[in-house]
């Protein structure tokens, strides 16, 4: 075995290997697809923050959340990825969201702890239950490292805004994505 000696520690020649990457990126899209991912992405949004705004306003609770910004990436920029499927969106969100609940409610004077067992703990999680859908650590992690606004939401927060607004999201990727003849959506819901 090689090693690449860097001080006084030996770490094998092999493992910066790994770094290099195995293949090229892949192509770019279509024009057609740029615009519906923008389509979905503005309509699914749009819906969310707009009954934040609007219906939500005068009250305590929120709709919009940073974790949906990246599950717009998937469900709209690319609905044929396995952790854009209803299941991944919904299970993934749900999950992650009653694990980072349970991590602030149990362990908030130590929120570096709370945070990292929140994030850890939904990544298994969701591997356990095939729910893999990544924005669903961010639901996780605002649990635990949002506002006092969140945090007085308790195990609400996983109903408004994690549940609602993950299934207004589902709502616009089912009609918007099966406009266009080139595109299908979901490829799977269990």
């Amino acid at each position: 075995m090689k090693y690449h000696s860097d001080s006084d520690e030996k770490i094998p020649s092999g493992y910066f290997s790994k770094m290099k990457g195995t293949s090229k990126s892949p192509p770019m899209v279509s024009i057609s697809e740029i615009i519906w991912s923008w389509i979905g992405a503005f309509f699914g949004i749009a819906a969310v923050a707009g009954i934040h705004y609007t219906l939500l306003s005068e009250t305590d609770l929120v709709l919009v959340i940073g974790s949906f910004g990246a599950s717009a990436v998937l469900i709209y920029g690319s609905p044929k990825s396995p952790f854009a499927q209803p299941r991944n969106l919904l299970g993934g969100h749900i999950i992650s969201a009653m694990i980072g609940v349970a991590c602030y409610e149990l362990l908030a004077p130590h929120m570096w702890l709370a945070a990292s067992i929140a994030v850890a703990t939904s990544i298994a999680m969701m591997h356990v239950t095939k729910t893999l859908h990544p924005p669903g650590g961010a639901s996780a992690l605002i649990a635990v490292i949002g506002s006092n606004k969140i945090h007085a939401l308790g195990f609400l927060y996983v109903v408004v805004p994690v549940i609602t607004g993950a299934l207004i999201m589902l709502i616009v990727a089912l009609l918007v994505n099966n406009i266009p003849r080139e595109r299908r959506y979901p490829k799977f819901w269990l």
